[in-house]
């Protein structure tokens, strides 16, 4: 029997809102959960080990200022150069709740992952204000492909 892939979200939530994002991917991931195993943490709490360890990492941001949380950035100051070039290729998405557009926090992480090498597969999901049935839902499905894509060794 094959070991089951590892899929690590990391968030930081202040008002529920990206909690709720990261939770309905986790949802969507949790259809996986034979072929799956996914870790939650808040980015004040994931660093060096988590990464190494995962197959996959979804990042979940409140936009803070027109910028990701100052928790997200935390967590890739700290592993960056410890991972550097030892995480290339990992598969991630981002979710982004924003109060303005999100472009910026999209731009900061996207920056940091093309450092770590690490490839993006899905369109980032930016829900501006609080997330209604249909962002849930899209939050879901990047859950699902992610864990999906995991499962049967695309990514």
């Amino acid at each position: 029997m094959m070991p089951k892939k590892r899929l690590l979200a990391v968030y930081s939530s202040q008002t529920g809102r990206t909690r709720a994002l990261i939770d309905a991917a986790l949802e969507g991931a949790a259809d996986f959960a034979g072929e799956v195993e996914t870790t939650l943490l808040h980015g004040l709490q994931a660093g060096v080990a988590e990464l190494m360890a995962c197959d996959g990492l979804l990042i979940g941001t409140p936009e803070n200022f027109g910028y990701m949380s100052g928790a997200i950035k935390d967590f890739l100051d700290r592993t960056y150069y410890p991972c550097e070039g030892r995480r290339v290729a990992l598969p991630y998405a981002l979710l982004i709740s924003a109060g303005n557009d999100g472009s910026g926090a999209v731009r900061g992480i996207e920056r940091i992952a093309t450092g770590f090498a690490w490839n993006a597969v899905a369109e980032p999901l930016i829900v501006i204000g609080e997330p209604d049935a249909a962002a849930l839902a899209q939050a879901k499905e990047i859950g699902q492909m992610l864990a999906a894509g995991l499962s049967v060794g695309v990514f």
